[in-house]
């Protein structure tokens, strides 16, 4: 996908970036809101987060492993 080492580093950390902040709105919803409100809103994330972890991530860490982080895969 992308092989110069620099931009890809960028593109993980901003792919990173994005992918924490959804999560941690997921934390904050999973806190305050009604299940069903839960539900509905980690399904939505799940549509945005999908394609950055697999289309995205997964790919630049084919071609650059080292930029995985620690615990990725668990």
């Amino acid at each position: 996908m992308i092989s110069d080492e620099n931009v890809a580093k960028r593109i993980n950390d901003l792919m990173l970036d994005i992918f924490y902040r959804v999560d941690a709105s997921c934390e904050m919803v999973k806190r305050t809101c009604p299940p069903d409100e839960v539900a509905a809103y980690v399904k939505a994330t799940a549509r945005v987060v999908g394609p950055i972890v697999f289309d995205v991530l997964e790919v630049l860490y084919d071609k650059h492993p080292e930029l995985k982080p620690d615990k990725w895969d668990h």
